[in-house]
């Protein structure tokens, strides 16, 4: 571990962003009251609620019915993740222009590690920032902007004064400056952790500041507790880079959709979608995993595991399709509301190992759903990632099947 001195790391978070990219889209609704939905419907929830509509109370997985009671003059917008992505990487860009940007953390955070000439000008350097991105985007996208000596801190500061905030945590602030904030309020500290350290007697920052790193260790039960207690007092403590572990989509499927003819449609084409990721990441899977859960009684899980690690569409939504059949039939009539579908025990393509037992027929044809599945990723790419595919294709309520935004991913262009 080491103690930085300065501000090291610049945190860059976009207040309410999906509405404010519509409000920058339309000025027609700019300084008013939006909400996001996946898909325009009385029975959906808001996935984003604009800086005008929140006072009122409507926020993330509010009802419409209730946003609509609470905010009479909200106005209601479709998703579109596709136009998110592309504004997403026109800011990076933008950013990147000012100052390295040294991680995406999410489709609207994003955070640079500041050099040392850069950190005796770190606020000159974020008011930069926010004037370039309102002369490109307009006044309704606005970010909010934590400087401290390290990306937790950095990530606090940005949270603490929202909308269009900037905070400066710099060492001698500790911790006086984060002692108003919730234990909630801190990155790595959610509900169950909360907790946790409340039925240890710990109820406020400053408590949970005078603890020994391996109280917070044997607290957390792991490493990350250290790491957490290293960087709430300033120390700049890596954390071990993750490899990939799955590839994988989920889908709450619209009523009309809850039947065995499209939530096989739907099964599949969110399938097909992740082993397109797959694909281009150079991996194959030893094994499909199928989730279906229902609004009322048991739901269904089931695992195949391939005998030589696939990655082409034939073979996997052969998988799929006789999970389904058993899914379908367990269910007993029940209408399942979720679908997850993932691919996991990932092997790199040219570390794969082949089935000893396989005939030299069943080697060729499987490579010619290989070469198949290749050819229609390299079309995807060039031309329309829908050009080519197995089986009737038809886009659930909402679209994006596959190409929605995730907490932890940004989608790929292709994946639209």
């Amino acid at each position: 571990m080491r103690k930085p001195t300065g501000l090291e790391y610049l945190y860059l978070d976009f207040d309410s962003f999906f509405a404010s990219a519509e409000q920058s889209f339309q000025p027609v609704l700019h300084n008013r009251p939006v909400g996001v939905l996946p898909v325009m419907s009385q029975a959906t929830c808001v996935i984003a609620a604009s800086k005008e509509a929140k006072p009122f109370g409507v926020k993330t997985g509010t009802p419409v019915r209730e946003a609509k009671a609470l905010c009479p003059d909200i106005i209601f917008v479709p998703a579109r993740h596709e136009k998110y992505v592309e504004l997403h990487h026109k800011i990076i860009a933008l950013v990147d222009d000012i100052v390295p940007v040294k991680g995406v953390r999410s489709i609207d955070e994003v955070t640079c590690h500041l050099l040392s000439n850069e950190q005796e000008r770190a606020e000159e350097i974020a008011l930069q920032i926010k004037r370039q991105i309102k002369k490109q985007f307009g006044s309704a996208l606005t970010c909010s902007i934590g400087l401290a000596p390290n990306e937790l801190l950095a990530k606090i500061g940005a949270e603490m004064n929202k909308p269009d905030g900037l905070v400066t945590i710099r060492p001698e602030d500790l911790p006086r400056k984060i002692l108003g904030l919730q234990l909630t309020d801190i990155p790595g500290i959610a509900h169950g952790n909360a907790a946790r350290l409340k039925a240890a007697g710990i109820g406020t920052i400053a408590e949970l500041w005078a603890l020994a790193p391996k109280q917070m260790r044997a607290l957390w039960g792991t490493v990350e507790g250290e790491r957490l207690w290293a960087w709430l007092h300033g120390f700049e403590a890596e954390r071990q880079s993750t490899e990939r572990c799955m590839f994988g989509h989920s889908r709450v499927l619209a009523w009309n959709w809850r039947n065995g003819e499209r939530l096989r449609i739907c099964a599949r084409l969110l399938t097909a979608k992740a082993a397109r990721r797959m694909r281009r990441e150079h991996f194959t899977a030893r094994i499909l995993t199928l989730n279906l859960y229902c609004k009322e009684g048991p739901g269904f899980s089931s695992d195949h595991r391939f005998t030589t690690p696939a990655r082409d569409d034939c073979s996997i939504l052969n998988a799929l399709e006789a999970m389904l059949d058993a899914g379908i039939a367990r269910l007993g009539g029940r209408r399942p509301k979720f679908v997850h579908v993932f691919l996991h025990d990932l092997v790199m393509r040219d570390a794969r190992a082949f089935d000893l037992f396989e005939t030299d027929l069943q080697a060729s044809k499987r490579k010619r759903w290989e070469d198949l599945a290749d050819i229609a990723d390299d079309l995807g790419t060039k031309f329309h990632p829908k050009i080519l595919h197995l089986g009737a294709y038809l886009e659930p309520p909402g679209g994006y099947a596959g190409g929605k935004i995730a907490f932890n991913r940004v989608p790929d262009k292709s994946d639209f």
